[in-house]
């Protein structure tokens, strides 16, 4: 019972935010309640006039043609008006659904954009590109059926009770009095299929998150022979996404034919009810006005199957979009100050001040390191696997903030700082290279969108990349798609080289940039590094120790501390922690 009311009030607060998400399409949703209400009107004026063209034949020879043929004409001009604005019904809903769909995606994209690290970390990226994209669809078949049909359906309920009250108000009882047994129908299959179809969007992010990760890595999976069990992973997962899929469908499945029981209730009580009315009365209350409050009660009962199909899929719906709403409120990442510094014509002064740090508090992982950087050196970061090297850099871009302690840039606090004039003021090459859609023209003038074609050539000729770029099928301006999947992992490297190149900022962060350069290129980017170096500081993360022996200052990190530094040949001269790390790549 817990269970159930914790269910419906998290379904109903997720629901208001529906309807406060459509409340922002106010014009459109005022015409779609108007449109809703003549059509019903319509709907509901047919049957009169079909109840007075019955009673117009009273009888074998006794036919009022002039009068039924008039009505006939009624009822022609109110079914074609009515075909006609439900047409535009469909059209503004139409609208109107994909208008707040397209708000809460771009709402729910934007906040990627405004999140820190962190929380991307913790989530696959498959579940997040299936709330994104499968749950938002899903959100808008369910929301686009409830518009199409709950308001109308709500409407036809109201206008033809009050119908049937006016005709014959004790006829009218008889289906007051069985309504709320539909509506528990209703809500009892309402709040069980939600938790259902819960379930099932949840089972989909994990299968689209299993997928991600099959496609991305399937040639480790095919080196370590792990297809079959990666198999066996996805039919677990696949398994439970059928289970819950039919659990929630089964359910729904019982909302139809147990209405559709109600309403016949219903329906065989107004008819016993109506006919004894009309033998009592003694032609008070016809034939015609029978028929006419029979078609009433049809209609009046229609919505109940209707909307509790609605529902149904409103489940689903309101389901994916507590998916998406949870995803929404995740926080942001703490947002500049006020008064915030914005740096400009950055000397390139770091400076790390006994700074801690923990990925998972209270464990730490960085703790009491300290380092100076002056402006035009060159700092080499060093260390085993896991040591906290990319974690500096990631401080250091303010990816994260430090736990305790300071980082310094030109004397200014980081967190004093906005982080888009921080980060500007860094130039970035990684092991890992990422390129957008786009041709290689846009794709190097991602930091820099305005620079000549003369200055991004010049960038690309200076790390080596102009010769095989001139070679693709357009040069500069060929498509790159899926990253520059068609490219080698060397070519996506050099071009990252050149995008900073083409930025010229005053910082450089260099993370195991040649890693995937061969030997005879490496020489030639590393000699394009120096002069891209000069009079800048720049922090490089290495591993071949071979290419950082010209560092000013070398940083060994062991354990999230820095365990030595200084120069390499004063590293090696104390035979110490580094001195084991060179060796063991270049000795015998």
């Amino acid at each position: 019972m817990a269970d159930t009311t914790k269910t419906s009030g998290f379904m109903r607060r997720t629901l208001q935010r529906v309807l406060l998400a459509a409340g922002r399409q106010r014009g459109l949703l005022g015409l779609s309640l108007s449109l809703a209400s003549a059509t019903v009107a319509l709907t509901l004026y047919v049957p009169v006039v079909i109840g007075q063209a019955i009673d117009r034949i009273i009888g074998k020879g006794n036919v009022d043609f002039e009068g039924l043929a008039q009505k006939l004409l009624i009822i022609t001009v109110c079914v074609l008006l009515n075909s006609a604005l439900q047409w535009v019904l469909s059209v503004v809903n139409n609208r109107m659904t994909y208008q707040i769909v397209r708000d809460i995606r771009r709402q729910a994209f934007a906040r990627i954009q405004r999140m820190p690290l962190k929380t991307l970390d913790a989530h696959p990226t498959g579940d997040v590109v299936s709330r994104v994209i499968a749950d938002v669809d899903q959100f808008a078949d369910g929301l686009l059926m409830g518009f199409t049909q709950l308001f109308t359906g709500a409407t036809t309920i109201l206008a033809t009770l009050a119908f049937m009250v006016v005709l014959r108000w004790q006829i009218a009882l008889v289906v007051l009095c069985v309504t709320p047994l539909s509506l528990f129908v209703a809500r009892f299959f309402a709040t069980r299929t939600f938790r259902m179809f819960r379930e099932q969007s949840a089972a989909r992010g994990e299968q689209t998150a299993l997928v991600d990760e099959a496609i991305g890595l399937q040639k480790v999976v095919q080196a370590f022979g792990y297809e079959g069990r990666m198999l066996k992973r996805f039919d677990a997962v696949n398994q439970r996404l059928a289970d819950a899929s039919l659990r929630a469908t089964f359910y729904s499945s019982l909302t139809f034919p147990s209405t559709r029981f109600v309403n016949a209730v219903v329906y065989a009580g107004v008819a016993l009810g109506g006919a004894l009315s009309a033998v009592a009365t003694g032609g008070l209350f016809t034939v015609g006005q029978l028929a006419t409050f029979l078609s009433y009660v049809t209609q009046y009962t229609r919505p109940f199957s209707e909307i509790t199909g609605v529902l149904t899929e409103m489940q689903n719906a309101i389901a994916c979009a507590a998916r998406i709403f949870e995803w929404i409120d995740q926080p942001e990442e703490t947002p500049d100050a006020p008064d915030a510094t914005t740096l400009a014509h950055v000397r390139g002064e770091v400076a790390l001040q006994d700074i801690a740090f923990s990925y998972a508090p209270p464990k730490p992982f960085i703790r009491n390191l300290s380092l100076t950087a002056a402006q035009g050196q060159r700092v080499a970061i060093v260390g085993p696997t896991g040591c906290g090297k990319t974690t500096l850099i990631n401080l250091l871009m303010r990816f994260y903030d430090v736990d305790a302690g300071a980082i310094l840039v030109d004397g200014h606090d980081i967190r004093t700082v906005t982080r888009g004039s921080l980060r500007a003021s860094f130039g970035m090459v990684l092991q890992d290279t990422w390129l957008k859609s786009g041709t290689v023209r846009e794709n190097l003038r991602m930091g820099r969108p305005h620079a000549t074609d003369e200055a991004l050539i010049a960038a690309a000729k200076a790390c080596h990349a102009h010769s095989f770029i001139k070679r693709l099928p357009q040069g500069y301006d060929t498509p790159l798609e899926g990253e520059g999947a068609s490219l080698s992992q060397g070519q996506r490297q050099l071009l990252c080289i050149a995008r900073v190149m083409l930025l010229d900022p005053p910082m450089l962060i260099l993370d195991e940039a040649t890693s995937s350069i061969d030997t005879r290129t490496e020489v030639k980017v590393q000699d394009a590094f120096a002069k891209l170096m000069q009079g800048r500081t720049s922090f490089v993360v290495a591993h071949r120790l071979s290419t950082i022996r010209n560092a000013d200052v070398i940083v060994a990190m062991r354990d999230g501390m820095i365990v030595e530094q200084g120069s390499h040949a004063q590293l090696l001269a104390r035979n110490g922690f580094y001195a084991k790390l060179y060796n063991s790549q270049f000795a015998p």
